[in-house]
């Protein structure tokens, strides 16, 4: 597999969504009230050359400056410009020139139907492998997003270590992709077309983990995830009995996470002022923080929350002082068979 059989695909063989054999490369999950109003605002044209279902949308973007990578006609990269106001700003990278001279002719389009004086987007041509090779600066953006496009990515680590260099500390990177269960036989990621439906090129869930651990993400939080139906006969018989499963991630870029979730007898409390999550906010699958409440939380998130730009709509309670082990029941078990003192079951939230 190679560049040119992904640019292929993507730029020739695909014309619109409808041209692609499996579902995995839609998004999981519903699309919420408030992304369907920008959604509404998008160009036919680049509605029409996005081969995707779902927009990945982290929460409280106002006056962000965030990265698409793998952006295509640029859908996503509008309909985040549309969520960032005029004072953000949405950079698409892509490496297929047909799918960026759609995204380009509608700068000024996407600009009036927001109603800014002028576009607050831009797009690069490039490989989202070589971003140091871009006209972008080190630790300049605060969110850096992707929809189903690491998958096919031929070196992973390089994508991953690149996002690393590019965000902001206490930025993350929110993102979707396509895992296997199990790592990929050489003929299938051998195979263009498995390749370019978004099947062949995935991860193995373990691999990305430690590649992420290993590049300076210390802990990966999964977001959401569901099992994927390929819904292709043909497809489904030659990738056998390897399962795919589409997850969201978030990588934040911050010193000091720990390899486990270790606890401090720390809490938070959330203020309810993130406009799209009045009553409650999801930061990961284990943390459905409701407004008003106290929460405990371990270390990592502790630090996830204090020093991210979601520090505004938290009250934090508690300090490093004190140490107490394990974080509940997520942190990993003891290696030890003798009993521990207190009760982990009342430790407070999952981490």
């Amino acid at each position: 597999m190679n560049h040119d059989s992904v640019q292929e695909y993507y730029g020739e063989i695909l014309q619109t969504s409808a041209d692609l054999q499996t579902n995995a490369c839609c998004t999981a999950g519903d699309i919420p009230d408030h992304l369907k109003a920008v959604l509404g605002k998008i160009h036919d044209e680049v509605l029409a050359k996005y081969y995707g279902c779902g927009l990945i949308a982290p929460d409280a973007l106002q006056g962000m400056r965030i990265l698409d990578l793998g952006c295509g006609s640029g859908r996503d990269v509008y309909a985040l410009s549309g969520l960032v106001g005029e004072a953000g700003r949405v950079v698409g990278v892509d490496m297929t020139e047909a799918q960026l001279d759609v995204a380009r002719a509608h700068q000024d389009y996407h600009a009036q139907a927001f109603g800014y004086a002028r576009s607050n987007t831009e797009f690069h041509h490039g490989l989202i492998e070589h971003l140091d090779d871009l006209p972008l600066e080190a630790g300049s953006f605060d969110i850096i997003v992707s929809n189903c496009v690491l998958n096919l990515a031929l070196d992973k680590e390089a994508v991953l270590r690149g996002v690393h260099h590019l965000l902001k500390p206490g930025g993350e990177m929110y993102f979707s992709d396509v895992y296997a269960d199990r790592r990929m036989p050489d003929a299938l990621a051998k195979d263009k077309v498995l390749y370019g439906e978004c099947l062949s090129g995935a991860l193995y869930w373990n691999d990305f983990e430690n590649i992420a651990k290993r590049v300076g993400f210390a802990d990966p939080r999964l977001v959401e995830d569901r099992v994927l139906t390929i819904e292709n006969p043909e497809i489904e018989a030659k990738v056998g009995n390897i399962g795919f499963t589409s997850a969201t991630y978030r990588l934040f870029k911050l010193d000091g996470l720990e390899p486990a979730c270790e606890d401090y007898g720390q809490a938070v409390i959330y203020k309810g002022t993130i406009e799209e999550a009045p009553q409650t906010f999801v930061l990961d699958k284990h943390h459905a923080i409701e407004a008003g409440k106290v929460f405990a939380v371990c270390g990592n998130t502790y630090r996830m929350l204090h020093q991210s730009r979601f520090a505004q709509h938290f009250e934090f309670i508690g300090s490093w002082d004190t140490h107490f082990g394990l974080f509940g029941d997520c942190g990993g078990e003891t290696p030890f068979d003798g009993p521990l003192k207190g009760d982990a079951s009342t430790s407070g939230s999952c981490c």
